[in-house]
């Protein structure tokens, strides 16, 4: 049995900050952001508005768009690190949102390689037989852990969910390939772990704190590392890169996508790039990005999608699924 995608869903919240805006209240201009990120604006969530709310929404549209009764879903993953509180897990407050009454739940944080960790996840639980429905969420208010002044950072981050349903198949396409999860590559390198963090912790100093990032250092490892994981990830599975119908990486910057294109030599009209226009929403970018593809008909049955993600920890790796 596959884990075999059947729905999609995303939710950006209506607030809408642009470039233009950010000129009133920082040292910096549209273009010198576009220039450095590909990124034109981001979406914010609003007062009371909350990373399980966010989830909710992408999740439900994922099951409408499967059409599956929230009762038939046996387990919820949602991947964060923005959760809405430090317990309960903010995927039961999405279970219960959504009326998955049946389903287990449970929250995961690798950062922004939360959804490829998540989905490696799904595929166990499916592989060995112990759920069949799994509904997969990455959402997260990356403007609660940001500096607001701090240009070099809180220019690269929004708000956003993005969420997939898998179901236990044994299907295959029209050309009698499996369908599904094929393969997931994880790793992780907490030699890095300063480079991408916050300065808080429940543990550390009870305050969530805000972000900071080693621009360079983080801009070479995503480039080397989600290139590599992808490579390999291929050659694991007897596939080259002339088969990939889609290149999804996490939407970190335009620049970071481009640069792995070109290391693994994949044409940039095959990258799925919607970064300008919702920013780097984290463990929320690469389900994001599935779901504007799938609604926009470029994702279709078939088709070889392969998504690469890093994160801060070091966490990094590749999940690679026939559509």
């Amino acid at each position: 049995m596959r884990a075999v995608v059947t729905g999609y869903g995303k939710y950006l919240p209506e607030n809408i900050v642009t470039n233009k805006k950010l000129e009133e209240t920082l040292d910096t201009n549209d273009q010198w952001i576009r220039e450095r990120t590909g990124i034109i604006e981001r979406h914010i969530a609003a007062e009371g508005e909350y990373t399980s709310h966010l989830a909710s929404k992408a999740g439900a549209q994922a099951l409408q768009t499967a059409g599956i009764s929230p009762e038939d879903v046996d387990m919820i993953i949602l991947a964060t690190a923005t959760p809405d509180e430090t317990f309960p897990s903010s995927s039961t407050r999405v279970q219960h949102a959504l009326g998955c009454k049946n389903a287990c739940a449970m929250d995961l944080q690798a950062a922004c390689s939360g959804f490829v960790y998540s989905m490696a996840v799904a595929d166990g639980f499916i592989r060995s037989g112990q759920k069949k429905t799994i509904l997969v969420i990455g959402a997260e208010t990356m403007s609660r852990v940001v500096n607001w002044q701090d240009r070099g950072t809180c220019i690269l981050f929004g708000d956003g969910a993005g969420a997939v349903l898998v179901q236990a198949q044994d299907a295959k396409d029209e050309q009698g390939r499996e369908r599904g999860i094929l393969s997931s590559h994880l790793a992780a390198d907490g030699a890095y772990a300063d480079i991408l963090k916050t300065d808080g912790g429940v543990s550390s100093t009870q305050k969530s704190g805000v972000l900071s990032m080693e621009g360079q250092e983080v801009f070479r490892h995503a480039v080397s590392k989600m290139s590599t994981s992808a490579a390999q990830s291929l050659e694991n599975l007897g596939l080259t890169i002339a088969d990939i119908d889609w290149l999804v990486p996490h939407q970190a910057n335009a620049r970071i996508l481009t640069a792995c294109a070109k290391k693994l030599n994949i044409p940039e009209e095959k990258i799925i790039m919607n970064v300008a226009h919702s920013a780097n929403t984290s463990s929320a970018s690469i389900p994001l990005a599935l779901a504007q593809a799938c609604l926009d008909g470029k994702i279709k049955n078939g088709d070889l999608v392969v998504c690469p993600a890093l994160g801060a920890g070091l966490t990094w790796g590749t999940c690679i699924i026939r559509w």
